[in-house]
């Protein structure tokens, strides 16, 4: 008789299949369905570099619907892929959730997910070996958006070079990912955000110097908390009941978890088993969505696009003992500098900048902290260089961070073991 608790590859799937479900139906309660198709077509047609909050655009159920379907259709490419689901798979997808309330669409993102896996037939290997890469990889899907919707030239034109930007891309993100892997010796959980920083300032850069500008844009809604709130930790609670029922009603070998430091490759499914995983991701979740509300921030399509990359990775790497660092780290440097605490820039910090959890993992609280502090302050300064075009800019300062500090501690590390 079948072990009832083992979470196979099909309850695997069903639970996702159940969260982006979850999203879509959270989605339709609150549309307003007079404006619905309006709602929808903004999110697709409004330029959607950082920072455009999807629920102030165009409320909760068009943001929420948005997500739903994304996360539902990239759920369907894994399957379709025969993906086994761990720790990554989880990572991409709620990665893709998250910036679906804020920057990813229904429309934009399939372009560089096609873009990869042309490059992937092209080097005659299974796209199942890219699938990620291009899930997360979207991050550069407002560029997309730029370029389809621009009045610069005819729209079938704007189609083509947009196809063309989207392939030029995906040849661009795997090899690149995996070179730069090593810039940051995998201290940095958003590689592809990093590759996708450099990608994109390159291409900015570019752009400029033949007279293309970009424009800061911030939109940003709040007075949700409640609603939103209420969601959150009921969605986060219930994935904690999944995974303390398939782990025979206990939270036993749970801890062990926080035992490791998060580096890239840590594959909390594999190490540990998903109903363990399940349980870190609901923590986790609890303690971001705990966090913004403690801060006195806005929850909304930024802040919850950031706790569910949180939750996402909290299979993939992240826990309470090295993601709670950087939150200090960030706090710290949100009451020294110029920015307040629920300033949009410093709770995306603090939530984002968890990609340094593996510092924090591996060399201790205090080295935790100092990258949280460092980050709060490099990842303000840096969305000028990609003109906002890469959302995952914290990944990008995650990765400068990580090359700058680890020299830094190795050589206090080493220090201390020649004094002792």
């Amino acid at each position: 008789m079948a072990d009832e608790t083992y979470i196979d590859n099909e309850k695997r799937f069903f639970i996702l299949k159940t969260y982006a479900f979850s999203f879509i139906i959270f989605g339709l309660l609150f549309s307003n369905y007079e404006t619905f198709f309006d709602d929808i077509f903004r999110i697709i047609t409004e330029p959607d570099f950082l920072i455009v909050d999807y629920i102030k655009l165009s409320g909760i159920g068009a943001a929420f619907l948005n997500c739903g379907i994304v996360t539902m259709a990239a759920i369907m490419i894994l399957k379709k892929a025969k993906v086994e689901i761990t720790g990554v798979s989880i990572a991409s997808l709620w990665t893709l959730s998250g910036f679906s309330l804020f920057g990813k669409n229904i429309f934009n993102v399939w372009f560089v997910i096609i873009g990869v896996f042309i490059y992937s037939k092209i080097r005659k290997e299974s796209f199942r070996k890219y699938v990620y890469i291009a899930f997360f990889g979207t991050s550069l899907s407002p560029i997309i958006t730029q370029i389809i919707f621009s009045d610069a030239l005819p729209s079938f034109l704007n189609l083509i070079l947009a196809f063309i930007t989207s392939t030029f891309l995906g040849f661009l993100l795997p090899p690149l990912s995996s070179y730069f892997l090593s810039f940051h010796r995998g201290y940095n959980l958003y590689n592809v955000g990093f590759t996708a920083g450099i990608i994109a300032t390159f291409l900015v850069s570019i752009l400029r110097a033949y007279g293309y500008s970009f424009e800061p844009r911030i939109l940003w809604s709040s007075g949700n908390n409640v609603l939103l709130g209420i969601y959150l930790y009921v969605l986060f609670l219930v994935m904690i009941y999944m995974g303390y029922r398939y782990n025979k009603n206990s939270f036993s070998g749970v801890k062990k978890i926080s035992t490791y430091s998060g580096r890239l490759v840590t594959d909390f499914v594999l190490l540990e088993g998903m109903e363990k995983t399940l349980i870190n991701m609901g923590s986790v979740g609890l303690a971001a969505t705990s966090y913004v509300l403690l801060t006195g921030a806005a929850l909304n399509g930024p802040t919850i696009g950031g706790i569910f990359t949180i939750v996402g990775f909290g299979a993939f790497g992240k826990h309470l003992r090295n993601i709670i660092p950087i939150f200090l780290g960030v706090f710290l440097g949100s009451i020294t500098n110029m920015y307040d605490i629920h300033d949009p820039n410093m709770v995306l910090a603090a939530l984002f900048g968890t990609t340094l959890a593996p510092i924090a993992g591996e060399f201790g609280i205090f080295w935790g902290i100092i990258a949280g502090f460092l980050h709060s302050s490099l990842v303000t300064n840096l969305g000028y260089l990609h003109g906002g075009m890469n959302l995952y800019n914290n990944g990008f300062s995650g990765g400068l961070v990580a090359a700058f500090l680890l020299p830094i501690i190795q050589a206090f590390e080493r220090r201390g073991k020649d004094e002792h």
